[in-house]
């Protein structure tokens, strides 16, 4: 057995339950942030079209922020909330998700919402990611050219909810695939530019 059979053996012996995401956690919905909204200084602030170009599976920093007073009238996300993006253009990039682990709150935009929950942040962001997310989500999401999906249906998601021991040690074992796939993208682009240097 690996690790994490044997963790859940130990400390499931009658299995992990897997709970509607409703019942670990709600789903709070952004308010109307815009693009146009967005500066280099101020208060920390995601837009959800960001979700979908720049932040991974979780983030400590933001690369826009908000005026300080507007910022203070938007839905904020704390420290180990996840951040989905609730619509997208195609069905796989709806609820793509990051967790928060910065020091403070963060200002989001409306096309996004927040789950505040009682679990690992990152075990849930990489849930989100997950080919069981994607089968479940497919039934909830609405719309023809933007693809969308409710708070209200996010809630009768089931999720696995193994001890946090437990997730702790998935999300350990997944950081380091994230981390060895990472440098292998890095060694790969750097091979096919030294190819092309000598094909020139």
């Amino acid at each position: 057995m690996n690790a994490i059979e044997t963790l859940v053996s130990r400390l499931c012996p009658d299995g992990v339950p897997h709970l509607l995401m409703g019942e670990v956690g709600e789903f709070i919905r952004g308010s109307g942030l815009q693009k146009a909204d967005l500066r280099s200084t101020g208060t920390p602030a995601i837009h959800y079209g960001q979700i979908h170009t720049h932040y991974g599976i979780h983030t400590a920093e933001t690369i826009s922020f908000v005026e300080v007073e507007f910022g203070r009238r938007l839905c904020q996300a704390e420290p180990g909330d996840v951040i989905l993006a609730t619509t997208s253009e195609d069905d796989v990039g709806v609820a793509k998700a990051t967790a928060w682990l910065g020091e403070g709150s963060v200002a989001i935009s409306g096309d996004a919402h927040v789950f505040r929950h009682t679990l690992d942040a990152k075990y849930v962001s990489y849930f989100l990611h997950s080919r069981s997310f994607q089968d479940q989500k497919s039934r909830f999401i609405t719309g023809a050219k933007v693809r969308r999906i409710s708070g209200a249906s996010l809630e009768k998601i089931r999720i696995p909810v193994p001890p946090h021991e437990v997730q702790c040690e998935i999300v350990r074992i997944l950081d380091k695939f994230t981390e060895l796939e990472a440098e292998l993208e890095a060694e790969l682009e750097a091979e096919l530019e030294a190819r092309q240097k000598q094909y020139e």
